[in-house]
């Protein structure tokens, strides 16, 4: 298509003459192709997750209100992680085949799909908020939003559905540290000297 950047990065590494799968690791290290590839104005381009946030890239997987529930809780968890693109990297994990998937959850014993998983604790969060405050998640103010992360990381709530409240916690947490801080920017915002065993061949 012209004007379009079709991805010169698939999450696989030639080696000889095999083909490596790329692992959690290293992605998250840097030291496989770094980029993701996302649809923009039915274009196939390379960017980080940030950066698809920011160009408001499309969805596969997740829809709107999803989106906002997850960047509010994104931004909740861990500040920074909403802008460094948590939503975009989970719906372009969701949407790619199960064995290429680098989310946490894949490592934590549960069988794919993940959608449902994501998706039903995006709903019950939701559900949960306007129950207890009479507003979605992302219209509550932060103290609220901080008040109910921190019931949720401990017990599921009164009439919770889906997975277990703190197991969908763990993961979401685990999943804002990977996209935040799984690169050298966001090592070094923390004001660490970032020493990467391979040095990373993208800024992601």
């Amino acid at each position: 298509m012209k004007g379009c950047l079709i991805s010169q990065a698939p999450l696989f590494v030639q080696g000889g003459a095999e083909k490596m799968l790329q692992t959690r690791r290293s992605f998250l290290s840097g030291a496989g192709a770094g980029l993701l590839t996302f649809s923009l104005g039915g274009c196939k381009v390379e960017m980080t997750p940030g950066e698809a946030r920011r160009q408001q890239a499309s969805y596969s997987i997740l829809n709107a209100e999803e989106v906002r529930v997850l960047d509010a809780l994104a931004e909740t968890l861990l500040p920074g992680a909403a802008a460094a693109g948590m939503a975009h990297f989970i719906d372009h994990q969701l949407a790619a085949a199960p064995g290429r998937q680098l989310l946490m959850i894949k490592y934590l014993g549960v069988d794919p799909p993940f959608s449902a998983f994501y998706q039903a604790g995006l709903t019950a969060l939701n559900v949960y908020s306007k129950t207890r405050y009479g507003q979605p998640f992302p219209a509550i103010d932060p103290a609220q939003a901080h008040e109910l992360v921190t019931t949720i990381s401990q017990e599921n709530p009164a009439g919770w559905e889906g997975a277990p409240a703190p197991f969908f916690y763990f993961v979401l947490r685990n999943d804002a540290v990977d996209v935040l801080y799984g690169t050298r920017a966001g090592i070094e915002g923390l004001g660490i000297p970032y020493m990467a065993h391979i040095e990373p061949a993208t800024p992601w």
